[in-house]
């Protein structure tokens, strides 16, 4: 979009340092992203450093990084001056997955439902109908007619392809017509070795173990798993999903400071954002979209749950709100 392009560089005319900030674990749809911010910032001289607050876990996030020869910092804290900028990608304030490093001048390109007061930003551009958020990125130079490099191009045609589920998982035509805008620009071997580097083989002991801990309910999937990072918990949850029958995935890992959890769902009834914050029971926080949402809740807010009955705990909320949403249980 040619205003909000302008919008956001009119806004960085005179800022100090500028931060580009995924998540705090960033996947491949946010570093794409970064990326690709990071890349228009350059062209019109403005310079910027992308950081993250976590380890990149993601087998195939570590690939992108290395194949495309990103840098991208890590951060636990920030000292910054008062014309510093931070800009979120792929996230908001007020999410689970993002720490705030910096509480000021602060703006955010996402495609996730809106979570707090977006006044608070100086520039927004929030698109919840859209698959991913490397399309939004990837319309900036579409509209402006501004020429990509191979590298750009091929990380944002992956960060639509694993946001997306290849087309086949929450699609907005925006998120087409960008997957062709970028296609014939991309290399195609990069993808291909991607997708030969999407899992480590410590992950094929966390499916078994999820696989020995998985039951189902009629449509419903629950699995509970023990010491398992975010990005391996939403694929175990993704994994989950494609066994017959299941159409609704909770799945959810203890830690030390509390509860993750990764909702997927392919029931028009079952809304999984909406799922997420009903079991959270304002306990924590928990979003996302109709398809896919993650959540946490920390341990000072469940202290009256061991083992046993934080499973039943998480089935009584979870079939509490299916029997209220869908009749034909």
């Amino acid at each position: 979009m040619k205003d909000k392009l302008k919008e956001l560089l009119k806004q960085l005319k005179n800022a100090g340092k500028v931060y580009i900030q995924p998540h705090n674990i960033p996947d491949p749809d946010s570093i794409a992203s970064s990326l690709g911010i990071k890349f228009l910032l350059d062209k019109y001289g403005i310079k910027s450093k992308i950081i993250h607050v976590q380890t990149i876990e993601k087998a195939n996030s570590k690939k992108m990084v290395e194949l495309f020869d990103i840098k991208m910092t890590v951060k636990n804290e920030m000292k910054y001056n008062k014309d510093d900028f931070v800009i979120l990608v792929d996230t908001q304030l007020g999410n689970s997955n993002v720490t705030n490093l910096i509480k000021q001048n602060v703006m955010v390109i996402d495609h996730h439902e809106i979570v707090n007061d977006t006044d608070t930003y100086l520039f927004k551009d929030i698109r919840s109908d859209i698959g991913a958020c490397s399309s939004i990125v990837a319309e900036y130079f579409y509209v402006n007619d501004i020429p990509l490099t191979v590298n750009v191009a091929t990380a944002l045609l992956y960060g639509i392809m694993m946001d997306t589920d290849n087309l086949s998982r929450r699609v907005n035509d925006l998120d087409i017509e960008m997957f062709y805008f970028l296609y014939n620009q991309a290399e195609i071997s990069m993808i291909k070795s991607l997708k030969l580097n999407q899992i480590v083989k410590s992950d094929l002991i966390a499916y078994a173990k999820a696989l020995n801990n998985v039951e189902i309910y009629g449509y419903l999937g629950f699995v509970h798993i023990e010491d398992c990072n975010d990005s391996l918990l939403g694929t175990i949850s993704d994994m989950v999903n494609t066994i017959e029958g299941v159409s609704v995935v909770v799945a959810y890992a203890k830690r030390a400071d509390g509860v993750k959890f990764s909702i997927r769902s392919e029931s028009t009834k079952i809304k999984a954002n909406k799922l997420m914050r009903f079991i959270m029971a304002h306990r924590g926080v928990g979003g996302g979209h109709d398809e896919m949402a993650g959540g946490f809740m920390p341990a000072d807010k469940m202290d009256f749950l061991n083992n046993k009955r934080l499973d039943t705990f998480i089935r009584h909320r979870t079939i509490n709100y299916v029997e209220k949403e869908d009749s034909d249980l």
